[in-house]
């Protein structure tokens, strides 16, 4: 199964095509008549035998030896005469309590269930069998919500990469080192990056001479194909997935530079877990800019989850520790953290996130579980200098990559994982309050290449 076929599989699941095959593959089991046994067979035939009389013969009637004498035939009438006058026995009628004690007696099984308690247990088994199959529908319905998201999401990026392609195909005939010097330059304007550029153009070079590539078309497919490759080996053990705790609260913190898309995000969030039925609560330590606790307070209203704020130029440390506390006493399962964005002063974000950590530490040691950091997929180069500036300051565990059904740059993903070795945990493919997502690498892939995906055979 080559590699676009794996990933058609896991955005779309097995064809019928492939389920027949599957039903074809598999053995069938050959079921052993009985065989009746000689001794069978000749017991039916002497029974058959002597079942049916013998057509056309007679039978010749005994013959008498002895004659037999009138005083013995007196006798034999005499016998029969006493006979018949004989009155019949009558058996007397049993009585009903002797019937209920030998029914008493007799070795009746009773029924394992009664009649209502098996009908109980078919109903329930039909609930359960049509709950599951709405389940099943629903992931289905919501699997093909999100592909039609990511789809629409990357657009831009896909019609760009194609546009480029089309470009260097037409400038070129021969794929010659001219061709992979271009190639390098297209995909770095692609914000792929120059490493993973670097890479792409040296390995292709040599799946094209193993390969003896010389199709336009073959040679766009290779390099989709090493573009996949490579995005594969970097994600090798990666968790996508928000790191949520089975017992205490998950708290979260979120960085990145003002104007990103940090607080919507956030709010975002919060709507997303308050529908799923957790109990969310959010802080506005980003106490520096007014705007950003008066925007925060706007989305926890659209959210329907409450906002812990204090004033403008307060210390974000005491947002965080009325946060905390009172997460801990009304028993919240979500806690969102803004930070301030103050990236040019590095020293004293530092240390103004490492204050905020001490505080939430001193209640729950193993917490923050998450420091996402979100960045602005249209800045494209900008977005990973940043991200390489914040994971420098502090311990970044993932990224939320925001605006990305706005810009023709989808490949800051491929640098991003590619550079920094961090996994992309949440993606905003749209400007709605539901179109924040987790980060599936299948269906990102899928929706940057499709073309391409769809037209391999």
């Amino acid at each position: 199964m080559g590699i676009f076929d794996k990933i058609k599989k896991a955005v779309f699941g097995e064809t019928e095509e492939e389920k027949q095959e599957e039903l074809q593959q598999e053995p069938i089991l050959e079921i052993d008549e009985p065989q009746e046994s000689k001794e069978d067979d000749e017991t039916n035939e002497e029974a058959v035998e002597e079942a049916q009389p013998n057509s056309g013969e007679e039978k010749p009637a005994p013959i008498l030896e002895e004659t037999v004498s009138e005083e013995q035939v007196l006798e034999k009438i005499q016998s029969t005469e006493s006979e018949v006058d004989t009155e019949p026995t009558v058996e007397e009628p049993v009585s009903t309590s002797e019937l209920v004690e030998t029914e008493e007696m007799a070795d009746v099984p009773e029924p394992e269930e009664k009649p209502e308690l098996l009908e109980e247990t078919a109903t329930e088994e039909i609930q359960e069998e049509v709950q599951e199959v709405a389940q099943v529908a629903e992931a289905a319905t919501e699997s093909k919500s999100t592909t039609e998201k990511y789809d629409k999401g990357l657009e831009k990026s896909r019609r760009t990469f194609g546009q480029f392609m089309n470009e260097l195909f037409s400038n070129f005939r021969v794929v010659d080192d001219e061709f992979f010097e271009e190639l390098e330059e297209a995909l770095i304007s692609s914000d792929v990056g120059f490493d993973m550029a670097m890479t792409i153009s040296d390995e292709l070079q040599e799946e094209v001479k193993l390969r003896n590539v010389k199709k336009p078309k073959d040679v766009e497919r290779t390099i989709v194909e090493k573009l996949v490759e490579i995005y594969d080996s970097e994600g090798e053990n990666e968790n996508n997935e928000i790191n949520f705790q089975a017992s205490g609260p998950t708290i979260i913190l979120f960085v990145g530079v003002n104007g990103v898309g940090k607080t919507t995000s956030i709010g975002k969030m919060a709507n997303r877990y308050r529908k799923e039925g957790k109990k969310v609560l959010l802080a506005a330590a980003d106490t520096f800019r007014a705007g950003a606790i008066d925007q925060l307070v706007v989305w926890g209203e659209r959210a329907g989850v409450e906002v812990v704020r204090h004033k403008p130029g307060s210390d974000p440390a005491a947002v965080v520790f009325d946060a905390v506390d009172r997460t801990k006493k009304e028993g919240y399962d979500v806690l969102l953290v803004d930070t301030a964005g103050r990236l040019q002063n590095k020293v004293n974000l530092m240390k103004e996130l490492e204050k905020m950590k001490r505080v939430i530490e001193r209640e729950y040691p193993s917490a923050p579980h998450e420091v996402l950091l979100v960045v602005d997929a249209t800045t494209g180069q900008n977005a990973l200098i940043q991200a390489k500036q914040f994971k420098e300051t502090t311990d970044v565990t993932g990224l939320v990559l925001s605006k990305l059904d706005g810009t023709a740059k989808g490949g800051i993903v491929l640098a991003i994982r590619h550079e920094l070795k961090l996994p992309v945990k949440l993606v905003g493919l749209g400007e709605g309050i539901d179109d924040l997502h987790d980060f599936n690498p299948d269906q990102f892939v899928y929706g940057l290449f499709k073309d391409v995906i769809e037209n391999y055979e």
